[in-house]
């Protein structure tokens, strides 16, 4: 499935990420942002162990269920619009998840350079 207008970091349409679990900034499936999503979801990773473990450190715990949000807690394999900011900072700390760039937002590119993204792209473009 793609979007009607967002493109991705290759320049054609965004495709969706993931919709079980429903991912997305607006929950809709894509990396779509606005000016209200101030964390920039953009990035389509696949959570691994390593990355999950050192976002938890960062306070940020994507694997614990929170029932009240309707949100299931994330699992190794699972797919995830994650902050632009957090991924350019699991690189640096050498757990960055692999990506799909096929579906993560062209804003990506706005704080992380193409190459990083294509290095860990599961598919190399």
């Amino acid at each position: 499935m793609t979007s009607t207008s967002a493109k991705n970091v290759l320049g054609t349409p965004l495709q969706s990420c993931c919709f079980d679990p429903i991912t997305g900034y607006f929950r809709d499936g894509f990396c779509h942002t606005n000016q209200n999503d101030y964390g920039t979801h953009v990035v389509c990773a696949i959570m691994t162990e390593e990355f999950l473990t050192f976002t938890k450190g960062k306070g940020n715990d994507l694997s614990t269920p929170i029932p009240m949000y309707n949100f299931p807690g994330l699992k190794v394999g699972d797919r995830w619009c994650l902050c632009a900011l957090r991924w350019k900072e699991a690189v640096v700390a050498g757990v960055a998840p692999p990506v799909i760039l096929e579906s993560t937002n062209s804003k990506a590119l706005k704080y992380i350079e193409f190459q990083d993204l294509n290095k860990y792209a599961l598919i190399k473009k």
